[in-house]
């Protein structure tokens, strides 16, 4: 899908550069990202590690997938399209707000995005990979900013911005609820409504990543009390069993109490020896 923009004359009273300072470093780390991955060929061990894995953030404490799962992409369409929207509408928002304001709201609506799917998919093991989550986000404030800015798509339809990004939202809200695409449409409406939030009421990153710090350790104690108690009724079931023992002898026991015994003997055991 292309796209083409018309501003209003008078806006700058300069030339703008090509690319804004913040437009110019987001891209050339994408991009700079995906090279470095087709090169390698190592995507089987980026996506996992670094890729957002829902799974693996809440029981392996991967806290950084959050933020760099914005920098990997799985294609070169995918990045082609992601930084072309990313410089087409995120320019002239970093020209408006200023560099620092720009990155802080990126990241917020980025970061954001990938902390909202990881509530919709807690055992998700699938990576999620991309910057779509923080382009959307962008795209929602160059429609609330520049409303009644005229969009050409494909370079021949006159749109007004606001119809078009409502538009995105609609697409992306009823492809969430289809398993066809490997799309994460939950990211994109994430991206958008996190985007409008800050706009409306900005809050700080920092209160996201706290948030997701609080989760993943509420995840880990919740985790390490069902398997105390898995171990408690192991235990209750291994006694029971030794009594048996005593009082029969071992010939006295089936087949599926002399398995129970040797399983849960080795596990308590394995399970010693990790603590």
């Amino acid at each position: 899908m292309r796209y083409q923009f018309q501003s209003t004359p008078g806006n700058f009273s300069t030339k703008p550069s090509l690319f804004p300072d913040a437009i110019k470093v987001l891209v050339s780390i994408n991009f700079g990202v995906f090279i470095l991955q087709t090169i390698s060929k190592a995507e089987t061990l980026f996506f996992p590690l670094f890729g957002l894995v829902p799974k693996l953030v809440w029981s392996e404490f991967m806290i950084w997938q959050p933020i760099t799962y914005l920098f990997l992409h799985g294609g070169i369409w995918h990045v082609l399209i992601n930084m072309f929207v990313l410089w087409m509408f995120g320019s002239e928002l970093e020209r408006l707000w200023g560099k620092n304001h720009f990155y802080k709201f990126y990241f917020t609506t980025g970061v954001g995005s990938g902390i909202i799917t990881m509530l919709f998919g807690l055992s998700s093991v699938t990576p999620i990979v991309g910057a779509s989550g923080a382009v959307y986000g962008v795209l929602l404030a160059y429609g609330l900013t520049y409303p009644n800015r005229t969009i050409y798509l494909y370079g021949i339809i006159p749109i007004k911005s606001r119809w078009f990004v409502l538009g995105i939202g609609l697409i992306a809200f009823f492809s969430s609820f289809t398993d066809v695409s490997q799309i994460s449409h939950v990211t994109h409406i994430a991206g958008m409504v996190i985007g409008y939030l800050t706009l409306k009421k900005p809050f700080r990153l920092n209160n996201l990543l706290f948030l997701l710090r609080k989760k993943t350790i509420e995840y880990k104690i919740q985790k390490d009390h069902q398997t105390v108690i898995k171990e408690n009724d192991m235990k209750k079931d291994i006694d029971s069993i030794l009594d048996k023992i005593n009082n029969e002898g071992f010939d006295s026991l089936s087949g599926d109490e002399q398995e129970r015994l040797y399983k849960g003997s080795q596990s308590l055991s394995q399970n010693k020896k990790k603590d």
